[in-house]
Protein backbone atom coordinates (compact mmCIF):
# COMPACT_ATOMS: atom_id res chain seq x y z
CA UNK A 1 0.00 0.00 0.00
CA UNK A 2 1.49 3.43 -1.17
CA UNK A 3 0.92 6.54 0.67
CA UNK A 4 -1.47 9.15 -0.22
CA UNK A 5 0.22 12.17 -0.79
CA UNK A 6 3.60 12.95 -2.22
CA UNK A 7 5.62 15.33 0.54
CA UNK A 8 6.33 12.01 2.35
CA UNK A 9 8.23 12.19 5.30
CA UNK A 10 8.02 16.52 5.38
CA UNK A 11 6.91 17.04 8.85
CA UNK A 12 11.00 16.55 9.62
CA UNK A 13 10.71 20.13 8.34
CA UNK A 14 9.34 22.85 11.46
CA UNK A 15 6.21 24.82 9.94
CA UNK A 16 6.28 23.01 6.19
CA UNK A 17 2.70 22.18 4.85
CA UNK A 18 2.41 21.50 1.37
CA UNK A 19 -0.21 23.54 -1.00
CA UNK A 20 -3.33 22.64 -0.45
CA UNK A 21 -3.09 21.01 2.62
CA UNK A 22 -3.94 22.40 6.60
CA UNK A 23 -1.20 23.00 8.58
CA UNK A 24 -1.52 21.67 12.49
CA UNK A 25 0.90 23.01 15.00
CA UNK A 26 0.04 22.14 18.95
CA UNK A 27 3.17 22.40 21.49
CA UNK A 28 2.32 21.24 25.05
CA UNK A 29 4.75 21.72 28.32
CA UNK A 30 4.52 18.13 30.25
CA UNK A 31 6.96 19.07 33.08
CA UNK A 32 10.62 19.19 33.57
CA UNK A 33 13.65 17.06 33.85
CA UNK A 34 15.26 14.00 32.35
CA UNK A 35 13.03 11.68 34.57
CA UNK A 36 9.99 13.24 32.60
CA UNK A 37 11.23 13.66 29.38
CA UNK A 38 12.41 9.79 29.11
CA UNK A 39 9.11 8.43 30.28
CA UNK A 40 7.25 10.56 27.69
CA UNK A 41 9.44 9.66 24.81
CA UNK A 42 8.67 6.04 26.04
CA UNK A 43 5.00 6.35 26.44
CA UNK A 44 5.14 8.08 22.68
CA UNK A 45 7.32 5.70 20.93
CA UNK A 46 5.52 2.61 22.49
CA UNK A 47 1.53 4.23 21.52
CA UNK A 48 1.01 4.59 24.73
CA UNK A 49 0.06 8.05 24.16
CA UNK A 50 -2.33 6.71 21.92
CA UNK A 51 -3.87 3.77 23.84
CA UNK A 52 -4.12 6.23 27.36
CA UNK A 53 -6.28 8.56 25.05
CA UNK A 54 -8.90 5.47 24.44
CA UNK A 55 -7.59 5.16 20.17
CA UNK A 56 -7.12 1.86 19.07
CA UNK A 57 -3.93 0.91 17.87
CA UNK A 58 -2.83 -2.12 15.94
CA UNK A 59 0.69 -1.79 15.09
CA UNK A 60 2.87 -4.35 13.51
CA UNK A 61 5.42 -3.67 16.47
CA UNK A 62 5.16 -2.39 19.70
CA UNK A 63 7.32 0.38 18.99
CA UNK A 64 7.49 3.64 16.49
CA UNK A 65 9.94 2.51 14.15
CA UNK A 66 10.00 3.74 9.97
CA UNK A 67 8.03 1.35 7.54
CA UNK A 68 5.65 0.01 10.86
CA UNK A 69 2.13 -0.42 9.27
CA UNK A 70 0.02 1.06 12.15
CA UNK A 71 -3.86 1.11 12.22
CA UNK A 72 -5.51 3.68 14.29
CA UNK A 73 -9.53 3.15 15.08
CA UNK A 74 -11.34 6.26 16.41
CA UNK A 75 -14.67 6.16 18.35
CA UNK A 76 -14.47 2.03 17.72
CA UNK A 77 -15.97 2.66 13.86
CA UNK A 78 -13.39 5.06 12.12
CA UNK A 79 -10.49 2.71 10.93
CA UNK A 80 -7.16 5.72 9.80
CA UNK A 81 -4.24 3.07 7.93
CA UNK A 82 -0.80 4.66 8.09
CA UNK A 83 2.41 4.06 7.99
CA UNK A 84 5.71 5.17 10.60
CA UNK A 85 7.92 7.46 8.12
CA UNK A 86 10.34 8.72 10.29
CA UNK A 87 11.63 8.46 13.85
CA UNK A 88 13.83 10.82 15.51
CA UNK A 89 15.63 9.03 18.25
CA UNK A 90 18.47 11.90 20.06
CA UNK A 91 19.84 13.59 23.23
CA UNK A 92 16.88 15.70 23.66
CA UNK A 93 13.78 14.95 21.02
CA UNK A 94 12.15 11.56 20.13
CA UNK A 95 9.41 11.04 18.10
CA UNK A 96 7.71 9.48 14.62
CA UNK A 97 5.93 10.49 12.29
CA UNK A 98 3.38 8.72 10.21
CA UNK A 99 1.48 8.96 7.20
CA UNK A 100 -1.83 8.27 5.77
CA UNK A 101 -2.59 5.15 3.52
CA UNK A 102 -5.84 4.22 1.10
CA UNK A 103 -8.58 4.34 3.56
CA UNK A 104 -7.74 6.91 5.99
CA UNK A 105 -10.25 9.92 6.23
CA UNK A 106 -7.56 12.32 5.84
CA UNK A 107 -4.56 12.64 3.90
CA UNK A 108 -1.21 13.48 4.85
CA UNK A 109 1.41 12.89 7.83
CA UNK A 110 1.34 13.88 11.46
CA UNK A 111 4.49 13.93 13.76
CA UNK A 112 4.78 13.29 17.95
CA UNK A 113 7.63 14.69 18.96
CA UNK A 114 9.07 14.94 23.20
CA UNK A 115 11.86 17.64 22.94
CA UNK A 116 13.73 19.13 26.43
CA UNK A 117 15.03 22.14 26.18
CA UNK A 118 18.02 24.08 27.56
CA UNK A 119 16.49 24.90 30.79
CA UNK A 120 15.01 21.19 31.51
CA UNK A 121 11.60 21.95 30.08
CA UNK A 122 10.47 18.83 28.38
CA UNK A 123 7.49 19.57 25.63
CA UNK A 124 5.20 18.07 23.04
CA UNK A 125 4.62 19.15 19.99
CA UNK A 126 2.09 17.54 17.64
CA UNK A 127 2.45 19.09 13.85
CA UNK A 128 0.58 17.32 10.89
CA UNK A 129 -0.47 19.04 7.66
CA UNK A 130 -3.92 17.28 6.26
CA UNK A 131 -6.64 17.35 3.52
CA UNK A 132 -10.03 15.45 3.58
CA UNK A 133 -9.91 11.96 1.69
CA UNK A 134 -13.00 10.82 2.80
CA UNK A 135 -16.64 12.43 1.83
CA UNK A 136 -17.82 12.38 5.59
CA UNK A 137 -14.16 14.56 6.20
CA UNK A 138 -15.06 16.74 3.25
CA UNK A 139 -18.43 17.42 4.95
CA UNK A 140 -17.13 18.40 8.54
CA UNK A 141 -15.20 20.97 7.18
CA UNK A 142 -13.68 23.76 9.87
CA UNK A 143 -14.98 21.19 12.19
CA UNK A 144 -13.21 18.38 11.25
CA UNK A 145 -9.96 21.08 11.50
CA UNK A 146 -11.46 21.74 14.86
CA UNK A 147 -11.50 17.87 16.22
CA UNK A 148 -7.42 17.27 14.68
CA UNK A 149 -6.54 20.62 17.59
CA UNK A 150 -8.80 19.21 19.77
CA UNK A 151 -7.33 15.89 19.46
CA UNK A 152 -3.52 17.37 19.57
CA UNK A 153 -4.19 19.58 23.36
CA UNK A 154 -5.55 16.10 24.52
CA UNK A 155 -2.35 14.08 23.31
CA UNK A 156 -0.36 16.59 25.17
CA UNK A 157 -2.92 16.59 28.48
CA UNK A 158 -2.61 12.54 28.33
CA UNK A 159 1.02 12.93 27.98
CA UNK A 160 0.82 15.29 30.96
CA UNK A 161 -0.79 12.76 33.00
CA UNK A 162 1.34 9.71 32.42
CA UNK A 163 3.94 11.52 33.08
CA UNK A 164 3.23 13.01 36.45
CA UNK A 165 4.76 10.50 38.78
CA UNK A 166 8.10 10.68 36.76
CA UNK A 167 10.78 10.62 39.12
CA UNK A 168 13.54 13.66 38.43
CA UNK A 169 17.42 12.49 37.87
Amino acid sequence: MSFTYDAVGATRENGFCPPGFHPLHVRTRIGEGEGVFRRAAEAVMTWEMHRAMGVGIDAASDRAAPDVDVTVTLAGLIKAPCRVIWTAQEHRRVGWAYGTLSGHPECGEEAFLVERTGDGTVWLTVRAFSRAAKWYARAGGPATRGLQHAYARRCGAILRRLCEDAAED
